[in-house]
Parts: C-alpha cells; sequence; structure tokens
C-alpha cells in the first residue's frame, strides 16, 4: 500500500500516525497536529517516496518534552530504513530554541518560524494579523477539531470553568487559520470562541508555506 492510497482522519492528541510506504526514500518527522495536511499534500502531489511520521499533539501542553522526543524519533528512523532525507516538521513551539539545537546535533532540518501559525499564513501575512490585535488566541484546523480535547479538557476548563477569564482574560479575539474551506469547522470554530468569550475572526491561509516546505522535501536532486 502506498502513502496516497491510506487514510487518515484527524489524529487524537494522543496518537502518532505513521504512513511510511516501502517506497519512502524521504521521511518527514512532525507533529501529529500536522500529520493530516502533510498526507493532504503528498496525496495531491503523488510523492509517493515522502513518508511521514508523527510525535503526539498533545505534546503541545508539554514543549519540554518535544525536543528529546524528538531525538528519539529521529535516531529510531535512522536504524528502521536509509533515508536519503529527514525533515522536521515543526516549527519551535514553545521550546525557547532546544528544539533547535537537537535538530543541529542530529544535523536535519525543520520548516523555518516559530509556530505553526506563522508558516500557515506566512511569516509577513502572520505579523500584519497579529499587530491588528495583540490579543488574539489562533486556531488552525486541526486546533479547531480537537479545541475539546486540547483547550476545555486538557487546560482543565470543562471541570473548573472559573479559570476560564484567568487563562483568556488578556485575550480580545479569536482568530481561526483556516486551511480547508469547511462550513463544520466554521461553525465548530465559532462555538470554541464563544467558549472563551472571545470574538471571532477567520482567515483563510491554505497551506501556506508547510506546502513550500513539503515540495523541498520531496526534492531529490
Amino acid at each position: 500500500m502506498t502513502t496516497q492510497d491510506q487514510k487518515i482522519e484527524t489524529p487524537g492528541a494522543d496518537q502518532s500516525p505513521e504512513f511510511i510506504s516501502d517506497k519512502a526514500r524521504v521521511l518527514i518527522i512532525a507533529c501529529g497536529a500536522l500529520a493530516r495536511e502533510i498526507l493532504d499534500i503528498i496525496r495531491v502531489n503523488g510523492w509517493e517516496h515522502v513518508g511521514v511520521t508523527c510525535l503526539p499533539a498533545k505534546l503541545h501542553n508539554r514543549p519540554d518534552q518535544i525536543p528529546e522526543r524528538l531525538r528519539e524519533k529521529i535516531r529510531q528512523a535512522r536504524e528502521k530504513a536509509e533515508f536519503s532525507k529527514i525533515l522536521i516538521g515543526y516549527a519551535d513551539c514553545g521550546t525557547g530554541g532546544l528544539l533547535d539545537q537537537v535538530i543541529a546535533e542530529e544535523g536535519v532540518e525543520r520548516i523555518g518560524g516559530p509556530h505553526c501559525y506563522s508558516f500557515f499564513a506566512g511569516s509577513e501575512r502572520f505579523n500584519e494579523i497579529a499587530e491588528q490585535e495583540l490579543g488574539s488566541f489562533y486556531l488552525t484546523d486541526y486546533l479547531v477539531r480537537a479545541f475539546d480535547t486540547l483547550i476545555m479538557e486538557g487546560m482543565g476548563l470543562n471541570k473548573y470553568p472559573e479559570m476560564r477569564d484567568l487563562m483568556f482574560g488578556n485575550y480580545k479575539r479569536l482568530v481561526y487559520l483556516a486551511q480547508v474551506d469547511d462550513p463544520e469547522l466554521d461553525r465548530q470554530a465559532e462555538a470554541a470562541a464563544e467558549k472563551l468569550g472571545l470574538a471571532y475572526e477567520k482567515v483563510k491561509t491554505g497551506y501556506g508555506e508547510l506546502a513550500d516546505f513539503m515540495a523541498k522535501a520531496a526534492d531529490e536532486t
């Protein structure tokens, strides 16, 4: 079965999806929050030589654990197969530079930017969006789908609703950076804004710089 033949739903926050065919010569190690988007890009372009393996998205709530978990994943990949390239589908993601230290030590390369909001929107456009309202909380397609698990449950807001204003009192709006047009995701994003007591805004980004990074990854020259 090729990577393109495999099906993926939005992975759970604690899942580590992996799609590596026998033809894979390039491996992308990514955050589980990007698994669906990365596989979509692989399929659209017919890149049978590109595989993807992921760490759980829930690590975003514990960014201190990401660097060493990533190191383990890189070394496991090298033990399993001989890839011509290993690239990292992670931004800094709150690791304070520790992820880049691991990447330098392991001799691999990651997508640019401090977080997925920046590379989906493009760094220049994201900076413009952020400057419009510094008190903005951002969601991507994945984070909309996983909002209840990662935010409401993960941050304890279902159990302690009084914590909402303490955690989000300095925010003014929720900005949904949408990769695809989906009315159901729009509805869920608006509901998320209401749960947090924030104004709602949607910005269509598509795959942004993630698509450029994937094209570079797939280039075997």
